[in-house]
């Protein structure tokens, strides 16, 4: 559909991803923190109207809503499209968003979260959602690419991206798991460890670099789009179900998950080479996506087992 015009609306804590994107012609940043947080459905209509003026006047015909959320909701209809697409009532993560809505598209919920969305744009914009899923283009600058090299030469030839962020804290590996990983990596393989981090993971960054007894890890805290070429360069990324992670998939990175409460079936990468380590062999991980856990004993996993798999990943490609 190339005479179609596209239009993203994002949170604005997370636009940097989408800037410069050339599918795109219009990004709309939002705070969408204004338009939830227990207020009132008056006081929300209040923030949309204000923070929605370019949207409103673009007139378009068709929304589609991929988060199946009250304030994404919002957004497609303050558009005043004609068509609001969004998901059916079972697979909404807010089934009352449906009233906002003009047509849903049913989708199988045990599917991957990137093939349930093409699902519903393919629904809603009459093309077949195909097999073959291409990578998620992102678009970079000089000065992403020189902030990457610059980690990367310090890093050597060979390199592992290890990343112990996870916003939720029942996703984490223990820091210190992750810092006994690259001493590992380091010893037995010759691999250096880039260990990655944001503002608010920087302390488990540093109790990572700690725990690494050949005291060769290097901490960085690049720009998500730095981290994007960076993973490029990348023998292997090893993280968690975190936004690193699928920016590092988006990279083609080779990666090996460590997943807990949330499921490598549907938040994982597509790639068939990438392994995840995971918990089978207890019942309650089904349907959990606890943020808080007084068992957690989904991520007890060993360093040994982790790295058996990130020796195997790197075998996969040779």
């Amino acid at each position: 559909m190339p005479n179609t015009h596209i239009a993203w609306a994002v949170d604005s804590r997370y636009a940097e991803i989408l800037r410069g994107n050339e599918l795109i012609d219009d990004l709309i940043e939002l705070d969408t923190r204004s338009l939830s947080g227990g207020k009132r459905i008056e006081g929300i209509l209040l923030d949309v109207t204000s923070q929605l003026n370019r949207v409103r006047k673009a007139k378009f015909d068709v929304t589609l809503d991929f988060q199946g959320l009250w304030k994404s909701a919002f957004v497609g209809k303050f558009s005043g499209a004609k068509e609001r697409w969004g998901f059916n009532k079972e697979t909404l993560r807010e089934p009352s968003s449906r009233m906002l809505l003009t047509h849903t598209a049913t989708v199988d919920e045990g599917i991957h979260v990137i093939r349930k969305n093409l699902a519903l744009a393919g629904q809603a914009l009459k093309f077949d959602a195909a097999d073959e899923v291409p990578l998620f283009p992102i678009f970079t600058t000089q000065e992403n690419v020189a902030e990457a090299e610059a980690i990367a030469e310090k890093a050597g030839e060979r390199f592992a991206i290890i990343n112990p962020g996870g916003g939720w804290v029942t996703k984490l590996w223990p820091a210190e798991n992750f810092g006994a990983l690259a001493a590992m990596l380091r010893s037995e393989l010759g691999i250096a460890s880039v260990i990655t981090s944001g503002p608010s993971d920087a302390e488990l960054a540093q109790r990572a670099a700690a725990a690494d007894t050949t005291r060769t890890a290097i901490i960085a805290e690049p720009s998500l789009k730095a981290l994007y070429e960076l993973a490029k360069r990348a023998s292997v990324y090893i993280g968690g179900d975190t936004g690193p992670t699928h920016i590092a998939a988006s990279a083609n990175a080779p990666i090996v998950g460590l997943f807990g409460p949330t499921e490598w079936w549907r938040n994982g990468t597509l790639n068939e080479n990438d392994i995840c380590v995971e918990r089978n062999d207890i019942g309650c991980r089904v349907n959990c996506h606890r943020r808080t856990c007084d068992k957690w004993i989904c991520m007890d996993i060993s360093v040994e087992t982790v790295f058996e798999a990130v020796r195997q990943r790197l075998a996969a490609d040779e």
